[in-house]
C-alpha cells in the first residue's frame, strides 16, 4: 500500500515566525504607529554589511599608522627641534616703584624706564630707581636692590627690596604688586602672541615731609661746621612740635643713594665701608650719645612741678660743692661747676648752664630737697628719653637713662648708686645716652606745653602725641630759660637777626681720659609761640674745642632769614605743588 506524503504549503514553507511576531494579531496592529517604526518587523542584516564596514575601519586605522610613522619616525628629529625651539611661558610685568616727593611736590626718587637700541621703551624690563642729586638725602631716602636673574635668565627674586631709610621702611607701599602676561615664541624668537592674565600695580606715591631746600641747607651747615672746629661727623633734625612732622634729617658723613642703588660703582661702595667715620650709620635715629647739659630744661621742669623750688628762688654757685665722703672720714668729694655764676634762679641757671643749680635740685643740698634719682629718671622717661620715639623706620636705638637698678646690671652689687651719680645724671653725664630724634622730640614737648609728639617723615594725618604731666606754666619758665640763653647766654652763637630762637647747648665729655667731646645745641623757635623744634650735634673733636654745634646751626639759621623768611617767622610757605614726576627714560647701557 502506498504511504500518501503531506506535502507543506510554499507560503509557510517559506516564512519563520519570530516570538514578536507571534504578538502581532489583528487586534493590536491598528494601535502602532506605523510613521515611528512601531509594529514593524527588523529586517536581518545582510552578510556583506559587516565586511564593508570592517573594512572602512581598516582603512582609517591604517592612514593613521602610516601618518604616525611619518611624524615620529620620518620626521621625528625635525619635528622634535621644532617643538624645543617654541615656547608658551609666563611672563613678569614689572610694576612701577612708587615716587617719593618732598612736602612741595620735588621728586626725591622716581623711576627711569629702560630703552631699546631703537630708543623704544622695553616694556619687559624693571624700571630703574633714580634719586635726588642734592647732599644729605641718602639717610633718610635710602637704597634699594633691583630684581635679579640667574645665569639662565630664571627670575630668582622678582621685587625690589628697599635697605635702608624710606626705601625699606615703606617697602611695601612702595612696591606694588608684579602681573602676569603669557606669551607664545616661535622657533625663529618671533613672539607669536601675548595676552595679559594679571596686570600689574603700580606702587603707591608717598609725599614725605621734608622740604628739599631746608634738607639741603642744614647737611651743608653741619658739614662744613664739623670740618672748621675738627669734628668727625654731624647730624641734624627740624621737625613741627605740634605735628611730630619733620622738615630735615640729615647725617654727615653719608653714602650716595644712587651708587647703592646702582652697585656699579665698586670703588665708592669699597671706600664707604673702609671708612672710619661710618657713612652708613644714620646717626641721628642710631646714634646714642651723652646728652650733657641739653637734659637741664626737663631737669628745671621737674624740680618745679614736684614744689622743689620756685622759679625766682636762688642758689649761689661758688664754682663747685663738697660732699663728705661717707667711705673716709674727713675726706670730701669734689663736684666743680664749669665757672663761679654767683646766684642764679631757674631761668639764669638755663641760661648760663650752671651745673651747682642743678646739683641742688636734683641730688639736694644742704637745705635744698633734691628730686633723687626715682623721680629724675622718672621725668627723663616721660619726655621719651631713654626709650624709641616710634618714628617710621625700622630700627632705632633706645638709649640709657641712669638707675640704681642698670648700675647693678652694668657693674655689679659691689658698687652701689651714690648721690655723685644723681648730680652727673642731672647733667646729662655718668651712663646717660640718648638718640637725636629722641632729643628733638623732648624739647618740643618743652616747647609746645607738655605734649609728647611721634616723628615722622610723610606728610599729612593725625599727630600721635601724649602729655607728659608737667603744667605749662613749668614749661613756660625752662622756655623762658632758654629764650635767655640765646639772648646772652650760652646759646647766643645762635642768635641770629630776624628770628626769635630759644636754645640750649651741651658738651658731653667721651673717651677713657675725657680727651673727646660732642656738641650739642637744641631748641625752638619762635621763641614766643613755638612752631619748630630743631637738634644738632657734631661728634667727637678734641676736649679743648671751642667751636661747636651752635655756630654750625648758625649759618642754617641765616640761610632761613635769606632764603626762606617764612620758616624763619615760624610759618610755612605756600607754593604751588609740582606735578609727579613720570618716568624718565634711560638707555640699555645704563640698565
Amino acid at each position: 500500500m502506498k504511504r500518501r506524503t503531506r506535502r507543506t504549503p510554499a507560503l509557510i514553507r517559506d516564512y519563520t515566525l519570530d516570538p514578536d511576531e507571534v504578538l502581532l494579531d489583528a487586534f493590536n496592529l491598528p494601535s502602532f504607529d506605523t510613521d515611528q517604526f512601531e509594529g514593524r518587523v527588523e529586517r536581518s542584516l545582510q552578510k556583506h554589511v559587516p565586511l564593508l564596514v570592517g573594512g572602512a575601519v581598516a582603512l582609517i586605522f591604517a592612514v593613521f599608522l602610516v601618518q604616525a610613522w611619518n611624524l615620529q619616525v620620518v620626521r621625528g628629529e625635525a619635528l622634535a627641534v621644532l617643538s624645543a625651539n617654541n615656547s608658551l611661558d609666563h611672563e613678569i610685568l614689572f610694576a612701577k616703584r612708587g615716587v617719593l616727593s618732598d612736602r612741595h611736590g620735588v621728586p626725591l626718587a622716581w623711576n627711569a624706564s629702560a630703552l631699546h637700541q631703537d630708543g623704544s621703551v622695553d616694556e619687559r624690563a624693571y624700571a630703574l630707581r633714580r634719586y635726588h642729586e642734592g647732599d644729605g638725602f641718602s639717610h633718610i631716602l635710602g637704597f634699594l636692590n633691583y630684581p635679579e636673574q640667574d645665569s639662565d635668565g630664571n627670575w630668582w627674586r622678582s621685587e625690589y627690596v628697599g635697605r635702608a631709610g624710606v626705601e625699606q621702611s615703606f617697602n611695601e607701599r612702595l612696591s606694588g604688586e608684579n602681573g602676569v602676561r603669557l606669551i607664545e615664541v616661535d622657533a625663529l624668537g618671533a613672539v607669536r602672541s601675548a595676552n595679559t592674565i594679571d596686570p600689574p600695580e603700580n606702587g603707591e606715591n608717598i609725599t614725605l615731609s621734608i622740604d628739599a631746600d631746608m634738607q639741603q641747607a642744614l647737611f651743608a651747615a653741619l658739614r662744613d661746621g664739623a670740618h672748621e672746629a675738627g669734628f668727625v661727623a654731624g647730624l641734624g633734625i627740624v621737625m613741627d612740635v605740634h605735628t611730630g612732622e619733620l622738615l630735615a634729617l640729615t647725617n654727615y658723613p653719608e653714602y650716595t643713594a644712587q651708587a647703592m642703588t646702582d652697585g656699579t660703582d665698586t670703588e665708592a661702595i669699597a671706600a664707604y665701608a673702609a671708612d672710619e667715620r661710618q657713612p652708613f650709620l644714620n646717626r641721628a635715629l642710631l646714634g646714642e650719645y651723652s646728652p650733657g647739659s641739653i637734659v637741664k630744661p626737663y631737669v628745671v621742669a621737674a624740680a618745679l612741678n614736684e614744689g622743689l623750688i620756685a622759679p625766682e628762688k636762688e642758689i649761689h654757685s661758688t664754682g663747685e660743692i663738697r660732699i663728705p665722703n661717707p667711705y673716709v672720714p674727713g675726706a670730701f668729694t669734689v663736684f666743680r661747676d664749669w665757672r663761679t655764676h654767683g646766684w642764679v634762679d631757674a631761668r639764669e641757671a638755663l641760661a648760663v648752664s650752671s651745673n651747682i643749680y642743678f646739683y641742688a635740685i636734683s641730688g639736694g643740698f644742704e637745705a635744698q630737697r633734691g628730686l633723687g634719682i626715682g623721680a629724675l629718671s622718672e621725668y627723663a622717661r616721660r619726655f621719651g628719653l631713654g626709650a624709641p620715639t616710634g618714628i617710621s623706620f625700622d630700627a632705632e636705638a633706645s638709649g640709657v637713662v641712669p638707675t640704681p637698678e642698670w648700675k647693678a646690671r652694668v657693674f655689679g652689687d659691689d658698687d652701689p648708686w651714690s648721690l655723685g651719680n644723681t648730680y652727673h645724671t642731672a647733667i646729662g653725664q655718668y651712663g646717660f645716652l640718648t638718640t637725636p630724634i629722641q632729643a628733638v622730640r623732648y624739647i618740643a614737648a618743652v616747647a609746645n606745653g607738655g605734649w609728647l609728639v611721634t616723628p615722622r617723615v610723610y606728610a599729612g594725618g593725625e599727630p600721635h602725641r601724649t602729655r607728659v604731666g608737667v603744667l605749662d606754666a613749668h614749661l613756660a619758665v625752662a622756655r623762658e630759660g632758654m629764650q635767655r640763653a640765646a639772648e646772652t647766654g650760652t646759646a647766643v652763637a645762635v642768635n641770629v637777626p630776624g628770628m626769635r630762637i630759644a636754645a640750649k647747648t651741651g658738651t658731653a665729655e667721651v673717651g677713657v681720659n675725657n680727651e673727646h667731646m660732642h656738641s650739642w645745641v637744641v631748641g625752638f623757635w619762635p621763641a614766643d609761640e613755638p612752631q619748630f623744634a630743631f637738634a644738632a650735634l657734631l661728634e667727637r673733636a678734641p676736649a679743648e674745642t671751642l667751636r661747636g654745634a651752635a655756630p654750625a646751626m648758625r649759618a642754617f639759621f641765616e640761610y632761613l632769614v635769606r632764603e626762606q623768611p617764612e620758616y624763619a617767622r615760624g610759618e610755612y610757605p605756600v607754593r604751588e605743588p609740582l606735578p609727579t614726576p613720570t618716568l624718565a627714560p634711560t638707555n640699555d647701557a645704563e640698565a
